[in-house]
């Protein structure tokens, strides 16, 4: 255990640093953008598919007097709302978070 600690020690103390910014560090970078573009896409549009059946489910319900239905339809329409609002800033929030951890020291 104290072997483990002492280079724990010795590799913070010699200044690893690494910068994630450099893009063409690796083969690939372009298509890895590509794909996460791709997937984030695709979440849009299942947001945009729940957030139809949800008004649906909560309509539906709400008039045949279902009160688990029209339950369930709100909710399955705020969650892909939130959902779409996250995608949505995905980009700001790994941003925010990558800029607090390089303020640490």
């Amino acid at each position: 255990m104290n072997s483990l600690a002492t280079r724990l020690l010795v590799a913070a103390s010699t200044g690893v640093s690494y910068d994630p910014s450099q893009t063409n560090d690796l083969p690939g970078t372009g298509t890895l953008e590509s794909l996460a573009d791709g997937v984030g896409h695709w979440a849009l549009i299942a947001s945009v598919v729940g957030v139809v059946v949800g008004a649906i489910m909560w309509a539906f319900g709400h008039f045949s007097h279902n009160y688990q239905q029209s339950y369930n339809g709100r909710r399955g329409l705020i969650v892909s709302g939130a959902a779409a609002l996250l995608i949505g800033a995905a980009n700001g929030i790994i941003s925010f978070f990558f800029g607090q951890g390089q303020s640490l020291h």
